[in-house]
């Protein structure tokens, strides 16, 4: 059961091995998106119509019919990832052994819906997935396995989403045979240490600059590719691309310098050259080929 990109490691993992025989794969209806609103397969149903594996679409997954038609597959274990609904009790009993969930942090750390995003917000180096026993709660279950792997000072979302997709998979696989065999006993998960990742919106890409120059970087890091970092100049809104840190300080949130070099804003500690930003609606561009067409000065306030 998937539906996100993240999902698709997983699933092609399943249906390359032997061990496994993947008797359905369950995602979310296509959804209408674009400006035509044309309706669009989510990744999982295009990988599961690749690899010519049964699909299913509940509107649901409370679904009685759905659950039925659940029930007559035999399933002796479930695998989620990325789903996107609650699943009822009626289905976590189902399967033999259960319903086991890839989830990207090593929970009890960043239980809920964006672990990876708020784990790089945050300044972590080291993150990993961790395949969980299924209960009612959010991301309680019991543990199962996990995998670590470190948060590289380079990698945003988009990059440690795609490592731990793989790591997940290759998580997955090793570690079923070993459980349904009883060699793996789930584990509680420690009551120390539960933290939430709540869902992205794009506000939260709004800049701050009361924040330290390192958590905006992080917040930038974290935001890409969506809902990326913003700020408003003079009116008008930009997102930010790429910047750095600087040794330098000043007024919150004035312009310390504007050049060919990028535009320097003054944080709550330290500061930050951007060198690659975008107009609302326009193109991605350099601070000095942006600053050609728009010219900032030194003291100006950046919003």
């Amino acid at each position: 059961m998937g539906t996100a990109e993240l999902s698709c490691a997983s699933l092609e993992k399943l249906a390359a091995d032997k061990f496994f025989s993947v008797v359905a794969v369950v995602t979310q209806p296509d959804k209408p998106k674009g400006r035509d609103l044309k309706l669009q397969a989510s990744p999982v149903k295009i990988l599961a119509q690749k690899l010519n594996l049964p699909i299913l679409q509940p509107a649901k997954a409370r679904d009685e019919q759905f659950v039925a038609q659940l029930r007559k597959l035999q399933p002796d274990l479930i695998v989620v990832v990325a789903y996107g609904q609650i699943l009822p009790q009626a289905i976590l009993d189902l399967p033999k052994f259960g319903c086991v969930n890839v989830h990207t942090s090593l929970l009890p750390k960043y239980r809920g819906a964006a672990p990876i995003q708020r784990a790089i917000a945050d300044g972590e180096t080291e993150t990993g997935v961790t395949i969980m026993k299924m209960d009612a709660g959010l991301d309680t279950g019991e543990i199962i396995s996990q995998a670590r792997t470190p948060i590289l000072p380079e990698d945003n979302s988009q990059t440690l989403h795609d490592k731990l997709a793989q790591l997940g998979a290759e998580l997955l696989v090793e570690t079923i045979p070993d459980y349904v065999a009883g060699k793996i006993l789930p584990k509680p998960q420690p009551a120390e240490g539960v933290s939430y990742a709540a869902k992205i919106k794009k506000e939260d890409g709004k800049i701050d600059w009361n924040e330290p120059a390192e958590k905006i970087l992080n917040r930038l890091r974290a935001f890409t590719p969506w809902p990326g970092i913003f700020a408003f100049v003079k009116n008008n809104l930009l997102k930010i691309w790429k910047m750095e840190i600087v040794e330098r300080s000043g007024n919150i949130g004035e312009i310390l310098s504007a050049d060919k070099h990028g535009i320097v804003v003054a944080c709550g500690k330290k500061s930050l050259r951007i060198l690659e930003l975008q107009r609302e609606g326009g193109r991605r561009m350099t601070a000095q080929e942006f600053l050609a067409g728009n010219p900032l000065k030194t003291g100006d306030n950046w919003g």
